[in-house]
């Protein structure tokens, strides 16, 4: 194969063809527990690149890799590249599809064979700036969750997840799927759902439609610490058809010890936890 980067050009991307190829010589069978839909389109790839706004200045975590569409893509653009990849297989493969399209971008990848739901800054020689990656849908949320928490040198991401977990990622209070991910999330910045992405560029075809959320990091409220604010909107939304008063019962210790919490932040107990903003739970959390 002729490696495009080598006369200067940009690395050639994967296609539909070469996305089959390296997964027939792996024997790789894409699972559905592992979330494994490779993506196959380079005109994907770029959008997502450009969308991402990846520069020579980044460090991108990817989560996920696979079998290196998006990695090639990212490289492409001059960043370095952190890859953290669950299926041992696959990651072992990565270097060599990379070094095989753009050899001279391999010194910026870095592999780590690693679960992202178990993965903390110490682990990582390059703090990484920018989270990027076709996530596994089952896991997006605790993931994103996650690595927020874990490394504060991310100061934004664009994930590709299913469409109904990005509309509860970027929803507003008030919405009908405004919850838990949506103010989790709100605590550690702004997100926003900036694009669809149609079936039909990933192999297998999943069987649900996918979206790119867009993430910029942010101050979190003042005066309580992340844990008590996640556990008051834990429960909360445990029993979201609830008035905050009865939802907020067992976690305060009673219903009587949630209205004077509420009242003290100066929230009517009659209100419902899908009409709080992430301040409001915070506030919440203070009285304690």
């Amino acid at each position: 194969m002729t490696d495009t980067a080598s006369a200067g050009q940009t690395p050639a991307l994967l296609g539909p063809a070469d996305v089959r190829r390296i997964a027939a010589e792996l024997e790789i069978r894409p699972t559905k527990k592992l979330g494994q839909n490779f993506v196959h389109d380079p005109n994907t790839v770029r959008r997502i690149v450009g969308l991402a706004e990846v520069s020579e200045a980044d460090v991108v975590l990817e989560v996920g890799p696979g079998l290196g569409s998006l990695t090639l893509g990212l490289l492409a653009a001059g960043a370095r590249v952190v890859a953290v990849e669950i299926d041992p297989v696959l990651a072992r493969r990565l270097p060599t599809t990379v070094g095989g399209r753009a050899p001279r971008a391999v010194e910026r990848l870095d592999v780590h064979t690693a679960d992202a739901l178990r993965l903390i800054a110490a682990d990582l020689a390059h703090p990484p700036t920018t989270l990027v990656a076709n996530l596994p849908y089952n896991v997006a949320v605790p993931v994103v969750l996650h690595l927020l928490a874990e490394l504060p040198s991310l100061r934004r991401a664009l994930v590709m997840v299913q469409t109904e977990v990005a509309d509860r990622m970027a929803a507003s209070p008030g919405g009908r799927v405004y919850g838990v991910p949506s103010v989790k999330l709100a605590w550690h910045g702004h997100a926003r759902k900036v694009a669809a992405v149609p079936r039909a560029v990933f192999w297998p075809v999943p069987n649900v439609d996918s979206a790119l959320v867009s993430f910029v990091r942010g101050e979190p409220p003042a005066g309580a610490e992340r844990r008590t604010v996640f556990a008051v909107i834990d429960a909360a939304f445990a029993q979201r058809r609830k008035t905050l008063r009865a939802a907020l019962a067992t976690w305060a210790g009673s219903a009587q010890r949630a209205e004077q919490l509420l009242r003290a932040a100066e929230i009517d107990p009659a209100t419902r936890g899908e009409q709080l903003t992430v301040a409001d739970f915070a506030r919440i959390a203070a009285q304690v």
